[in-house]
């Protein structure tokens, strides 16, 4: 059998979204060289032309928008072993998600005014909402470092689980000055984390990319909230950018 043969092969795929992950990707550099050496990379539209309904596993990056896209992400799933949602708008429907605060006309007259054909596009929705989902790696854009962690996970058939643990964690371990503490309101303390405390530690706040903990009364820094006078429902409010799907979906019961 051919070395090729016993490559893992892996598909990249892009909907709704600014293709930014997908540029990480690229940037990995050394890391990708040696990802390479492992699988067989048969779909990646930003990198290679060639392309393949034959792989094992799919990364997904965007969210999905129109009856198109759901007919293509469901072929995609039967085809793939294992799917991957990577980035924001494929996790948890990114900014995409804001469009859901509008009716088709209102986001038709507000984008492309004046302009008459049909809109496609249609309510945004994080790809597990259309398809099962096997694992996650998170953000806008995804970590680097936290990518091939989770590669290699996969490759190597332990999986990969991001942190039940928030972004203060992380940003505590560098030292960085809380930033509640300069008067400025950040989500770190109820965001995963898995960044590596990437825009706390260069002076941005962190506005909640990697989404919402899934308990974050248990997992948050609920003293950093309660110190500063802040509530959960409060930050809340403040997450619809990256998180408008879940926000409206807990709403809705």
């Amino acid at each position: 059998m051919s070395e090729a043969k016993q490559k893992v092969r892996v598909a990249f795929f892009d909907f709704a979204d600014c293709e930014g992950c997908q540029l990480q990707v690229t940037y990995l550099n050394e890391a990708f060289l040696g990802l390479l050496e492992h699988v067989d990379i048969v779909n990646f539209r930003e990198a290679i032309s060639e392309k393949s309904d034959d792989y094992d596993i799919a990364f997904i990056e965007g969210s999905i928008t129109r009856k198109h896209d759901e007919e293509r992400i469901k072929k995609i799933r039967e085809n793939a072993k294992i799917i991957v949602a990577y980035g924001a708008c494929a996790c948890t429907g990114g900014v995409n998600g804001l469009r859901r605060h509008y009716t088709d006309e209102e986001a038709k007259e507000i984008v492309y005014k004046g302009r008459e054909f049909p809109l496609e596009a249609g309510r945004p929705k994080p790809v597990h909402e259309v398809v099962k989902v096997d694992y996650y790696i998170h953000g806008c854009p995804t970590n680097n470092d936290e990518f091939v962690k989770a590669v290699k996970g996969i490759l190597l058939g332990k999986g990969y689980t991001p942190p039940s643990y928030s972004v203060c964690v992380e940003c505590k371990l560098k030292e960085n000055v809380c930033l509640f503490e300069k008067g400025q309101t950040c989500m770190g303390p109820v965001t995963r984390a898995g960044c590596d405390a990437w825009c706390t530690s260069y002076g941005n706040k962190c506005y909640g990319c990697r989404g919402m903990l899934d308990n974050p009364a248990e997992q948050g820094q609920m003293d950093i909230l309660e110190k500063n006078g802040y509530t959960i429902a409060e930050l809340k409010q403040k997450f619809e950018t990256y998180n408008m799907c879940r926000m409206e979906a807990e709403k809705n019961g």
